[in-house]
């Protein structure tokens, strides 16, 4: 079986793409898990369970250093260059067994400045995804308890990039709850934008290849226990 290339390799003392190229067996890449969720849905805590249960897992998000929104640098987390990003990936990818499942959460193919390489973004567009369903109250309480003590200045000037997307009159009321400390208000009103997003993407998945997943337990480690037993059932069904 062919090797899948990521692309050359890049020399951190000259920021240079040099002749020796990345390669990671394609066989990594052929029983991989995509979770995909709306957000709030705590995937990255899920990936992070996972890890813990021994599952093979890379978190694009925690090597780009960028939770993916725009307001993923949490006004404190300094992005790798793109060439530390891609040597990091390779590394990870390199040493995964590529017999076992390697666990990803979807991503655009931008995390904030960091780009995931072409080839490996392909891979997990085409590739079946795992759709965890939170409840929306449930999402609400997450994402307020992770943005609502971050700096007002911050979630302002962020929304405000993300206006055109938001409308002037919900950004006007987006900045207004932040303003007035109504953190609950500000999560529901950005998330009217960001669901649609996720909605629209999901639809353009190829039909059959999202594998629904409706959560309802609150223990991070149930659900991905939970997960593991829908994705094993779809898989011996396949089979």
């Amino acid at each position: 079986m062919a090797d899948f290339l990521l692309g050359g390799q890049i020399d951190p003392a000259k920021h240079e793409r040099t002749a020796t190229l990345t390669t990671v067996p394609s066989g990594d890449f052929t029983t991989h898990g995509v979770i995909v969720g709306m957000t709030g849905s705590g995937k990255t805590k899920i990936l992070q369970q996972l890890a813990k249960a021994g599952e093979q897992v890379i978190d694009l998000e925690e090597l780009a250093r960028h939770q993916g929104s725009s307001y993923g640098s949490m006004n404190k987390l300094v992005q790798p260059t793109q060439e530390q990003f891609e040597n990091n990936l390779a590394k990870q990818l390199s040493v995964h067994d590529r017999h076992k499942k390697i666990w990803l959460e979807d991503e655009s193919s931008s995390i904030g400045k960091c780009l995931v390489p072409r080839p490996l973004w392909k891979q997990m567009r085409d590739a079946p995804v795992l759709n965890m369903i939170v409840p929306f109250e449930q999402r609400v309480e997450h994402l307020v308890a992770e943005y609502g003590c971050l700096d007002k200045t911050f979630l302002i000037e962020c929304s405000e990039r993300i206006w055109k997307r938001l409308g002037p009159e919900q950004t006007q009321q987006v900045i207004a709850a932040i303003q007035e400390d109504r953190m609950s208000d500000f999560v529901k009103l950005v998330l009217h934008y960001y669901d649609k997003t996720y909605t629209s993407g999901l639809q353009k998945r190829r039909p059959g290849t999202v594998i629904p997943a409706e959560l309802h337990h609150t223990e991070t480690a149930e659900n991905a226990l939970q997960i593991l037993e829908i994705i094993n059932a779809h898989e011996q069904q396949r089979h």
